[in-house]
């Protein structure tokens, strides 16, 4: 199977210096772009109420990654559902994308919140968010799902 390769544009700093499952609504962080980018790369980006932020699980050994099924956060009482009909870290490519509110964009500098990633994480993209790239429709997600976010922003 052949592989890609990602280049770190960004790294996360402040906010959380671990990982927590719950409560990540009101956490502020800044992305700073890496040395080989130039600062004009976020020109533009305060003009975006939102942003999305693709990120690498770096801190996730790859030894722990599921290809398969498994309950969401181990819980016995939720089912057993694969990998990529959830969200969790343990991931192949341990690749997350978040939704993050953007404060402030001040050169190589950018200030969001609700970011769920830690101090230090890589990031590998940032996207602005688009209406027209938002799902169109009704969006439908099992009961489990709605209780896992209940407390996670």
């Amino acid at each position: 199977m052949g592989g890609i390769e990602l280049e770190v544009v960004a790294r996360v700093h402040g906010g959380r210096i671990e990982n927590e499952d719950d409560r990540w609504g009101d956490v502020e962080a800044t992305i700073v772009l890496e040395s080989s980018f130039p600062e004009t790369a976020f020109a533009g980006l305060e003009a975006f109420s939102h942003a999305l932020i693709v990120f690498h699980f770096d801190l996730i050994d790859p030894e722990t990654v599921v290809t398969g099924a498994r309950r969401p956060r181990g819980r016995a009482d939720w089912p057993e559902v694969g990998i990529f009909a959830q969200r969790g870290s343990p991931r192949p490519n341990r690749l997350g994308v978040t939704c993050v509110e953007i404060l402030g964009v001040e050169g190589r500098t950018l200030r969001v919140r609700g970011l769920d990633a830690v101090e230090g994480t890589p990031v590998v993209d940032v996207k602005p968010v688009m209406r027209g790239f938002e799902p169109r429709g009704t969006i439908v997600e099992p009961d489990w799902a709605t209780e896992i976010m209940k407390d996670y922003w």
